[in-house]
């Protein structure tokens, strides 16, 4: 738009919103939010009011039109709207109904959003803009942005600044092409590994989540976008795993809801400063998240001090009344999920019958306009801190197409890929050597890259397959043959979940070919693992075993006598207990996004040491489930304290296969010289943890140096241990560091019986080590009781 055609209420420092030829104050830059906020709520009409409590989905959705229409003076949002989600974000199964040549490249993007935007503020009486929301979870989900690994992938990597860089990435992205608000990070606890989401969590451990989420919450926002987690609360631990309808009913202890579930947003609202949360579909103990003041009002904004919006999930609010059947009717759903603190409703149907059931609810007096006015006030707060009312428009759209998967970006997502890669085992078979005569790639995931392409992430670029990755990596100067094997699941999928199938001619055919491949080749490199087929959302499963053909496919090759490795590209714990015992080297490279065959190629010949660490603990088994870290004490027999994770005997064959936190190197290191300063401290105060790495390797590698601390004696069973920091150093061969963490006394607390989190006089082991079970370094550090702290002289501060 040239100055030109800029309508008159387009000023040099303000917008005339309301088109009166004044400065009103919530058009004024110089004045507070609260103080626009307040101006605003207070000339906004109920119409306007309710218009800001729901979501528009966007264009093939909800939205018929890809740009405003005369039409959509007609629509509900012809008086505002809080949000539109996903408008032209390139969804394959969306747009293929009816393209829009606005959805790229990002320039048109940008452009196009604009013009929704000016509609907003031109075309409505107040002109509130809109706030666009997208999802964002392995980078922007639009077309062409750059495509990271997936967050379990993320959580593999224990790198907090590569996390807070993936978030910077995405929120530049996101703001490049239009939209403000993202949908990251995922903040649950993934408890189960036959839950089918838990290839989008980081991980297990709530401190390990809640660090990992809270930097890639700060590189959001740092872009000047919104960053929404999702989802509030207790969502990763279904019942049994269960996912689907089945999203309820999770099984824990009050202590476990607030010590496990809970803290990763407390993080994240506490130290990023969260903009937004979105309510789960799940219930605890019979009351229904989206509809729980106690969730939403006591816990979220009370404890936790959240100040942004509630978006609720796609039917959250639907369920109170359809599902869970705790109201009678649609209205009495809408009503509950404003009073008990929710802000947005968001569902894949017209807000109309969202905004029109609390206008009835008003008439009817059966929600005050106190509630509305608060549950309004906090979508404006948010839209003012995100500056939508001082610069609502992507100031330069032909900016984007430099931005949008930008070679600098790129090279982000290829260094998450490799940093995301765990060696799980290695009896000497790795580095391969670039001296061998021929490799066979093969096995299911050998080809594919379906993998790496999520609902929630980048759609419509291109991902490196491994065997891509490999013959690019090799040359000339190997022959790389290919065998596919077999399906990740075979015909009889998911029956075949439950019980062995006939071996049909076909699956045969492709078996007998790569063992006869095989027989010929120097080295076999077997990628097993999953698919988008066998994971994902409502994707739960009742094994942890590989499906389909892939174990015959790893005992046939192995049968061979050729050296195998197998690279698992998998989004959950995987039970691979005859390939451990049999095949002598094996990575977890989870799913590694666009970068995926050149950053396994790399690790497979040594081009970098592989660095990262497990971020879920592996079971033996499905009848072990649950069996997760931390874990209360002696709760997991063949854990715990003094557990060799390379021993034998039926000590071992109770534990896990993998613990939490493992991962070897090319290269070795050592722990030197812990200290903890001061020794003892007060409730109030912190002790500062050293230690010294040193690569004894001939390798460069990385460390995952990780803090623990158990509580030897406490009033309540605490955790064996916790994890309570985390380093990843980079060293070359012979290089030391020194290593060092900030231990507060407040990590030091457990809730009590009054559901009081408190720190408990008394002494406390800190370890640190390479993983949860491989512990170096341990020393003791001491809490006094209060009557102790009390009596000491106070120090003067000159």
């Amino acid at each position: 738009m040239t100055e030109s055609d800029r309508p008159e209420i387009y000023r040099s420092k303000s917008i005339d919103f309301n088109k009166n030829g004044k400065l009103d104050p919530y058009e004024d830059p110089a004045l507070k939010p609260r103080v626009r906020v307040r101006d605003l709520l207070s000339r906004m009409t109920i119409e306007e009011k309710t218009c800001q409590l729901a979501t528009l989905y966007g264009y093939q959705r909800v939205l018929r039109d890809d740009l405003p229409t005369a039409k959509w003076k007609d629509k509900v949002w012809k008086d505002g709207i809080a949000n539109i989600d996903e408008h032209l974000n390139g969804i394959p199964e969306w747009r293929n109904k009816r393209p829009s040549k606005h959805t790229g490249p990002p320039s048109a993007h940008a452009r196009a959003i604009n013009e929704v935007q000016r509609w907003f503020v031109e075309q409505t009486r107040l002109g509130i803009p809109v706030d666009f929301t997208n999802e964002g979870i392995r980078g922007l989900c639009y077309q062409g942005a750059t495509n990271f690994p997936a967050q379990v992938g993320v959580g593999a990597t224990w790198d907090v600044d590569l996390a807070r860089r993936i978030g910077e990435v995405t929120g530049r992205e996101a703001k490049a092409v239009g939209y403000t608000n993202i949908y990251s990070p995922i903040l649950d606890v993934a408890r189960d590994p036959r839950w089918g989401r838990v290839v989008e969590c980081y991980g297990e451990d709530p401190f390990h989540v809640g660090t990992l989420g809270t930097a890639q919450a700060l590189g959001l926002q740092s872009a000047g976008v919104a960053s929404t987690a999702k989802h509030f609360a207790v969502y990763g631990a279904p019942k049994g795993g269960r996912d689907g309808e089945a999203r309820t009913d999770p099984q824990l202890t009050r202590r476990e809801m607030l010590d496990m579930h809970l803290t990763p947003f407390e993080m994240a609202i506490r130290n990023a400063g969260l903009l937004g949360v979105m309510s789960s579909y799940n219930d605890y103990d019979g009351v229904p998240v989206s509809g729980s003041r106690e969730f939403l009002m006591d816990q979220l904004r009370g404890r936790m001090g959240f100040r942004g919006y509630v978006v609720s999930d796609s039917n959250a609010v639907e369920y109170l009344y359809k599902k869970h059947r705790v109201v009678g009717s649609y209205r009495a759903a809408a009503v509950r999920f404003l009073e008990s603190g929710g802000n947005v409703r968001t569902n894949f149907t017209s807000p109309s019958g969202f905004i029109n059931a609390i206008r009835d609810a008003v008439e009817r007096r059966e929600i005050s306009q106190q509630t509305i006015d608060a549950r309004v006030a906090e979508v404006l707060r948010v839209k003012f801190e995100l500056g939508l009312f001082d610069d609502p428009f992507v100031r330069n759209p032909s900016r984007a197409d430099d931005v949008v998967g930008c070679r600098e970006h790129r090279e982000i997502a290829l260094e998450a890929a490799q940093k995301s890669i765990v060696l799980l085992k290695n009896d000497g078979v790795l580095p391969l050597s670039r001296d061998l005569g021929s490799i066979l790639v093969c096995g299911p995931n050998a080809n594919s890259t379906g993998h790496s392409i999520s609902r929630y992430g980048p759609v419509g670029g291109e991902v490196v397959s491994l065997l891509e990755g490999v013959r690019a990596a090799v040359g000339d100067g190997i022959r790389v043959e290919y065998a596919k094997g077999c399906e990740v699941v075979d015909r009889n999928w998911p029956k075949s979940d439950f019980y062995e199938h006939p071996l049909a001619e076909d699956e045969a055919a492709l078996l007998d070919e790569a063992v006869e491949l095989a027989r010929k080749a120097d080295v076999v490199v077997l990628a097993l693992g999953e698919s988008e087929t066998t994971i994902g959302e409502s994707k739960s499963r009742v094994s942890l075993a590989l499906t389909g053909r892939q174990r015959l496919l790893a005992r046939r090759l192995h049968a061979t006598g050729k050296p195998v490795v197998v690279v698992l590209m998998q989004g959950r714990a995987l039970a691979i207990n005859w390939v451990d015992d049999h095949i002598p080297a094996v990575l977890s490279a989870w799913f590694p996004g666009e970068a995926c065959g050149t950053a396994i190629a790399g690790a497979l010949f040594g081009d970098f040491s592989p660095g990262g660490k497990l971020p879920i603990t592996v079971p033996r088994t499905v009848g072990q489930v649950p069996l997760a870290f931390p874990f209360k004490r002696s709760s997991h027999a063949g854990q715990g304290s003094g557990h060799n994770p390379n021993g034998v005997g039926q000590s071992r064959m109770a534990g896990p296969l993998y613990p939490f936190g493992h991962g070897l190197s090319y290269t070795r290191f050592e722990y030197t010289e812990l200290k903890i300063e001061p020794a003892e401290i007060s409730p109030s105060d912190s002790a500062t943890v050293t230690c010294r790495v040193h690569n004894a390797g001939d390798r460069p590698g990385d460390e995952v140096v990780q803090l623990y601390v158990e509580d030897q004696v406490s009033s309540l069973v605490t955790y064996e241990r916790v994890l309570r920091g985390f380093q990843r150093v980079s060293l070359e061969p012979g290089e030391s560091t020194e290593v060092t963490f900030s231990l507060p006394a407040s990590s030091l607390a457990l809730t009590g019986l009054d559901n009081v989190r408190r720190v408990e006089p008394g002494a406390f082991t800190v370890s640190v080590g390479s993983s949860s079970e491989d512990l170096r370094l341990s020393d003791e550090l001491s809490v006094p009781p209060p009557s102790e702290v009390a009596q000491r002289p106070s120090q003067s501060v000159e």
